[in-house]
């Protein structure tokens, strides 16, 4: 089918702003409507998603839709600035795209939304505020929770991540519009975006529980807003798997759960593999849903999942041994409930310990984590866990004996865990590990909390020493399939540092055996398995990229044995891009470091630096970013700074200090 490209299309919000829409739609669209397919983030879709854009959005005009890529208001080429995630602003905006679409002469007045990620994100919250013309959803890599299953925090343990991602935002938040596309008004916007910039972390770091702040945007406070069908996806190497469970669990629409062995990627490019026929996926469910045909894709399983097999650990993969799964709804019958009990000897028992018997003692380096990866994988280097026996020396280590027969594992692992601790501030952390005959111990779960939240993460609450408390920690879901002669491992520390921030002082914890037990979610296979399979991905890559400078993905531990520091080193170097088509070159070069001393919990820090480039001709933009975070036993402590380039002068420069009160973290 023909296809008309539109590059900049620009849609006027009620004040006067202008956003930036490619759109993508069948040539005789004009007399022939068509549903329009929007997808709505803040990551330029003229130059950073423009090759991945054409494989999703161009693919949809092919097959009789408009695809619509718009920039959110203060990113790309959209008018206005961005002041944070999810604001009310951004999803009136979004209500108001979604209305001028349905108007359009090439549309039937049928919309849908994808995203993955931050697309995924105001998909959900803007189907919750049902606008008449929104059909239905398909959410990528999100969360229906943004306090307890997002970036910045999990279990109420403040993330690594959220510094990471603080930093990606301040890196994009100073990159300025297209002067091709704007003329001479490019400047002006680009100069109201470094004078709006505000290091996001600040912010995040001023909510450190579950207040008004997170509750806004977070689809779980009402289920039944969303009034539309859901399809709901991700991978067992994403942060945001646990997401697609709790919707299926919740939501009342039409509904559909689509896990693979993913890591945060649109399935049709999923690492590690094998990817998926996405694009095909999913017109099933448009057509269904916007056209108003019977595809038969609501009469198969409501959830499909990859099982994967046991493999040896690995930072990588390029593919994870498994095969697909089928359940007819969620939470299935065909899951059931094995419990195991620690025991003497750091074995996993069926059985629950004596009440006499002594607590197990545990207080882990503060670098035990360094091997952990990366909370949510992007598959952009070697961000996976490495093998946990690397961690399991500072750990409480339990586990079976050989199993006898294979265990297969779909859904959410429970640790109960009755302790007690010698500080007012503690958090625990918890890896189930499949362990091979060789001893290679691979991680297929975790789970992290923080202990002052034992009433619930709206009341932190200071611990009394040497008193007995329980807690509920829920791993996150995993679709895992144990081999026949392999140990299933449960690993407890006191810290997890970097993927979770540390307590303020080290902690002696003391896990009580009466009272503690993991609750396993072991499945039965069934007939409905069979049905599920997938196409190989299909699709062209119409842009043309060149790499003008190679990227550089690396993950470095260093150790001084001399003075006992650590530091875990990320280089994210996507190398120089030229953009053909539009005769552009773009340069991202991000460097992380998460540093300590020995047990020194004063000494944390973590750091990041963005440089973003853009030249064409005698054209040349750069900005440079800076974060630091710090603490010590009462505070957290912000160092940031902006830097901005036009053609070699520097233009714009602004530093910030901030000081954040710690509460219970």
């Amino acid at each position: 089918m023909a296809v008309r490209i539109e590059e900049d299309v620009r849609i006027p919000m009620a004040d006067g702003v202008e956003l930036s829409a490619r759109i993508w739609r069948p040539d005789d669209a004009g007399g022939d409507p068509v549903p329009a397919i929007l997808e709505y983030i803040p990551y330029r879709k003229r130059d950073h998603t423009r090759a991945r854009d054409e494989t999703l959005h161009r693919w949809f005009a092919e097959h009789g839709y408009a695809g619509v890529r718009v920039d959110l208001r203060g990113s790309g080429e959209s008018e206005g600035v961005l002041t944070d995630e999810y604001c009310q602003q951004e999803l009136d905006d979004g209500y108001a795209v979604i209305e001028w679409l349905a108007e359009q002469e090439w549309c039937d007045g049928g919309v849908g939304m994808i995203g993955i990620s931050w697309g995924g994100f105001n998909g959900l919250q803007i189907a919750a505020m049902q606008p008449p013309a929104l059909k239905a959803v398909v959410t990528v890599c999100s969360t229906d929770d943004r306090y307890a299953d997002d970036v910045h925090y999990m279990g109420g343990c403040l993330l690594g991540d959220n510094l990471s991602w603080a930093s990606v935002m301040f890196a994009y938040n100073s990159m300025p519009p297209d002067p091709v596309l704007r003329g001479e008004h490019w400047r002006t916007l680009w100069h109201q975006r470094l004078e709006a910039n505000e290091p996001w972390i600040i912010e995040w770091l001023e909510h450190q529980s579950r207040d008004e702040y997170w509750q806004h945007g977070s689809v779980c406070e009402d289920y039944s807003a969303i009034q539309c069908p859901v399809m709901a996806v991700s991978g067992w190497a994403d942060g945001y798997t646990d997401a697609v469970f709790r919707m299926l669990r919740n939501l009342t629409v039409p509904r559909q759960g689509l896990v693979g062995p993913w890591s945060h990627k649109y399935p049709h490019q999923g690492v590690p593999g094998p990817a998926i026929a996405f694009q095909q996926e999913t017109r099933r469910w448009w057509d269904q849903w916007l056209k108003g045909e019977d595809t038969g894709i609501m009469n198969e399983p409501m959830l499909r999942a990859w099982v994967q097999e046991a493999a040896e650990p690995a930072t990588r993969y390029r593919h994870r041994p498994g095969r697909w799964v089928g359940e007819a709804e969620w939470p299935s019958p065909m899951v059931s409930r094995q419990t195991l009990y620690p025991a003497r000897g750091n074995h996993l028992r069926d059985e629950p310990m004596a009440p006499d018997e002594a607590p197990f003692i545990l207080q882990s380096p503060l670098s035990l984590g360094l091997f952990a990866g990366k909370w949510c994988s992007y598959a952009a280097g070697p961000d996976l866990p490495y093998d946990q026996r690397e961690e399991d020396g500072g750990a409480l280590v339990f586990e079976t004996d050989p199993l006898e027969a294979p265990l297969e594992l779909l859904g959410a692992p429970v640790l109960r865990l009755r302790f007690r601790v010698d500080r007012p501030v503690a958090q625990v952390a918890a890896r189930l590990s499949d362990v091979a005959v060789d001893g290679k111990a691979t991680r297929v779960t975790y789970g992290v909390l923080n202990l002052n939240h034992h009433a619930g993460h709206d009341q932190p609450r200071a611990l009394v020493p040497g008193e007995d408390y329980e807690v509920r920690l829920e791993l996150n879901d995993l679709g895992h399939r144990f081999t026949a002669g392999h140990r299933l491992r449960l690993s407890l520390s006191t810290s997890y540092w970097p993927l979770a921030w540390p307590s303020p002082e080290p902690v002696c914890l003391q896990v009580i055996g009466r009272g503690t037990s993991l609750d396993l979610p072991v499945r039965t296979p069934t007939e409905l398995d069979a049905q599920v399979g997938f196409a190989a991905p299909d699709y062209a890559e119409p842009v043309r990229v060149v790499q003008e400078r190679a990227p550089e993905h690396r993950w470095r531990v260093h150790r001084d044995l001399e003075t006992s520091a650590s530091e875990l080193e990320v280089i994210m170097d996507e190398g120089a891009k030229a953009i053909e088509d539009v005769d552009l070159v773009m340069r991202d070069r991000t460097w992380e470091s998460y540093r300590s001393v020995g047990d020194d919990f004063g000494s944390i820090e973590g750091e990041v630096i963005a440089h973003r480039s853009l030249r064409r001709d005698d054209w040349h933009v750069q900005t440079r970013t800076r974060t630091l975070l710090q603490a010590d036993t009462e505070a957290f402590h912000v160092s940031a700074e902006l830097d901005a380039w036009e053609n070699g002068q520097r233009v714009f420069s602004r530093n910030w200090q901030r000081r954040i009160p710690r509460r219970c973290v």
